[in-house]
C-alpha cells in the first residue's frame, strides 16, 4: 500500500488517499519516488475537462526517483539508479510505431502514465503524485549524473515534447527558429533550440516577458500583438514552434514563415479559431504540423543532450499539501515555469 495524492470527483480537489502497487513482474522496475513535475495535464484530468477521467485518479507523468528492485529480466537498472518516468508506461511493443521506437504513436494506443488501463491485468494506472511507482523497463529512462535530478522532472514532459519536434522536423545550426509563448514548454523550447545553434526569437503577448526571454537564451523578443513588430519579421523564419495551449489565431504566426517553413502545434488540442487562411500555407509551400511527447529512445536521447549541454528545467518547488493552492496558481499563470513536488513532503506526512 502506498501513500499518494488524489481527486476523487471533478469537483473534490486533491487529497490525501492510499493505493496498491503491484509486485514487479520480470521485466519491471521499482522506484521510489524523488520528485515529480506538476503538468496542466494533471489539471485537466483531476477536474475532468477533457471527458474519461477515471476516479479516484492519481496524477503526475514527470517522475524522477530511486530503483529499490528490479525484476530478473532487467539488465539495464540496478538498485540505487536515478531514472526518470514520463507520459507512458506501455505500448504494444510490437506495432509499426512501436518498432521504430515511437511508442507513443503505438497504433493500438499507449497507456498513459496515470488514467491508462493496464494491457496486463486491466488494472488503473496511477501516477508520480505518490511514493513509488513500478514500471517495465522499456519505459524508464536514466538520468545522467550532471542534471539536477529536481530540475530534470519537467523534462520527461515539457523536456521532451519540445525536444522531439526541434529534433525531428531537423532544427540546426543557423536556423531562425521563432517560439510562441512562454510558459513551462515555451521557456524550454528556447533553451533546446538554441542549444542546437538556431537563431532564437521569443513571440509572445507581454511586453514584462523581454527581460525573462533573454535571460533564457532568446536572442530577439517580438511582441506579438504589435504589428508593426510581426510585420517587421514577416517570411524570415524556417520554424515556429507554438506552446500556447489555448486557442489563437495562427494566420499571424504563419506569415512569419520563409517559403518552406514549418509551424509546429505541441500546445493546442482545441479545434483552431480563427479558421486558418489556407492560401498562407498554399503559396509558400509552408507545412501546419503537430507533436506529442517522444518515444523511449528519443527520451533518453534528450536528457542525455540536456546533461552535455547543461539544460535544466527552470522550476518551484513545492510541498504536496499545496497542491490544491498550484493548480489555482498555474491556471493564473503565475509560477516560472513548472511546479516540482518534493516527494519527502508527502513520505513525512501523517
Amino acid at each position: 500500500m502506498t501513500k499518494s495524492y488524489a481527486a476523487q470527483s471533478e469537483n473534490s480537489g486533491m487529497a490525501p488517499h492510499t493505493i496498491e502497487r503491484r509486485e514487479p513482474r520480470a521485466d519491471d522496475v521499482a522506484i521510489d519516488i524523488l520528485y515529480c513535475g506538476v503538468c496542466h495535464t494533471d489539471i485537466h484530468y483531476v477536474q475532468n475537462d477533457w471527458g474519461g477521467t477515471i476516479y479516484p485518479v492519481v496524477p503526475g507523468h514527470e517522475i524522477i526517483g530511486r530503483v529499490t528492485a528490479v525484476g530478473e529480466d532487467v539488465k539495464d537498472y540496478k538498485e540505487g539508479d536515478i531514472v526518470g518516468v514520463g507520459c507512458m508506461v506501455d505500448s504494444c511493443r510490437s506495432c509499426e510505431a512501436c518498432d521504430q521506437g515511437l511508442e507513443q504513436y503505438c497504433l493500438s494506443g499507449m497507456v498513459p502514465t496515470y488514467n491508462g488501463e493496464d494491457k496486463h491485468d486491466g488494472s488503473i494506472t496511477y501516477g508520480g503524485y505518490s511514493e513509488n511507482v513500478v514500471v517495465s523497463d522499456r519505459f524508464v529512462v536514466r538520468v545522467p549524473d550532471s542534471l539536477d535530478p529536481a530540475k530534470s522532472a519537467p523534462l520527461l514532459c515539457a523536456g521532451i515534447t519540445t525536444y522531439s519536434p526541434l529534433r525531428h522536423y531537423g532544427v540546426k545550426q543557423g536556423d531562425k527558429v521563432g517560439v510562441i509563448g512562454m510558459g513551462g514548454l515555451g521557456h524550454m523550447g528556447v533553451k533546446f533550440a538554441k542549444a542546437m545553434g538556431a537563431e532564437v526569437t521569443l513571440f509572445t503577448r507581454s511586453e514584462s516577458k523581454v527581460k525573462e526571454a533573454k535571460k533564457q537564451g532568446a536572442d530577439h523578443v517580438v511582441i506579438s500583438t504589435d504589428p508593426e513588430q510581426m510585420e517587421a519579421v514577416a517570411e524570415t523564419f524556417d520554424f515556429m514552434l507554438d506552446t500556447v495551449p489555448v486557442q489563437h489565431d495562427l494566420n499571424p504566426y504563419l506569415n512569419c514563415l520563409k517559403f518552406d517553413g514549418t509551424h509546429i502545434l505541441v500546445g493546442l488540442l482545441e479545434p483552431v479559431d480563427p479558421a486558418l487562411q489556407a492560401g498562407q500555407l498554399v503559396m509558400k509551400r509552408r507545412v501546419l504540423a503537430g507533436s506529442l511527447i517522444g518515444g523511449m529512445p528519443e527520451t533518453q536521447e534528450m536528457l542525455d543532450f540536456c546533461g552535455e549541454h547543461g539544460i535544466h528545467c527552470d522550476v518551484e518547488m513545492l510541498d504536496i499539501k499545496n497542491i490544491n493552492e498550484a493548480f489555482e496558481r498555474m491556471k493564473k499563470g503565475d509560477v516560472k515555469y513548472r511546479f516540482v513536488i518534493d516527494m519527502d513532503t508527502l513520505k513525512q506526512s501523517a
